[in-house]
């Protein structure tokens, strides 16, 4: 029987600082019971002492490892056997100190391994528990760098990794219609994180205004499009 039958349930990547905890924050705000994924487990715990809900529940999983997520989707299946939202936040930004004619393929790969590929495996290893879900809805959080217009030289990595992740986004999006789940991909905008830096003019909850919205109120006929602010962007 499932152990929470009452709440719906989402599950945030890199859910432990940053946009990822202001999405678990804004979740929970919102009623849901949110999973806390983490890469190790002392990370989750402190994550969760600043969230101080009954509501939140830790999960280690790397996105770097197919054998992380599946035993991480086994753990789940386990305790809420569905998942309603799943937030693909957790990323990497790798490119100091390089750019399109210098980066070397090592670099490439463990961008897009992290931010691309950690997100396809994702969906694909909670498929089951997506699927048990009325209207789930997968949440792809990528950037301004992955649009056409904005690809920069000197962001080569990130940049082809966000692209990459913003095609994977439409073709599932496609695979999953059938199934009645929606997927969607959105710009947070420049945040203040350790990713974004103390410059940036947007704080993390800033950045997860529309994860929240995504996540509770748009539409599933929007499935396969890229939101910043709430509003749908041109890839």
């Amino acid at each position: 029987m499932d152990a929470h039958p009452q709440s719906k349930t989402a599950l945030v990547t890199g859910g432990n600082r940053g946009i990822g905890l202001a999405v678990c924050r804004g979740l929970l705000q919102a009623g849901f019971r949110v999973i806390l994924a983490a890469r190790s487990m002392d990370k989750a715990q402190a994550a969760m002492d600043q969230l101080e809900s009954t509501q939140v529940s830790p999960l280690v999983l790397d996105v770097d490892w197919d054998n992380s997520i599946l035993d991480a989707a086994a753990r789940v299946q386990w305790e809420f056997k569905h998942i309603d939202v799943l937030v693909n936040n957790a990323g990497i930004y790798p490119d100091q100190g390089v750019n399109i004619l210098t980066v070397g393929r090592d670099l490439l790969h463990q961008a897009l391994n992290t931010n691309t590929f950690g997100p396809i495996k994702m969906v694909q290893g909670f498929l089951p528990l997506l699927e048990q879900a009325s209207g789930a809805r997968i949440i792809n959080v990528s950037s301004g760098y992955g649009t056409l217009a904005g690809l920069s030289s000197n962001v080569p990595s990130y940049c082809l990794a966000k692209l990459t992740l913003n095609g994977a986004t439409i073709m599932l999006a496609e695979a999953l219609k059938p199934k009645g789940i929606a997927v969607y991909a959105l710009c947070p905008g420049w945040v203040r994180t350790d990713m974004g830096g103390p410059s940036a003019p947007r704080s993390p909850e800033q950045g997860a205004y529309t994860v929240i919205w995504l996540a509770t109120e748009a539409s599933a006929s929007l499935s396969g499009k890229i939101f910043q602010d709430r509003q749908v962007v041109s890839y």
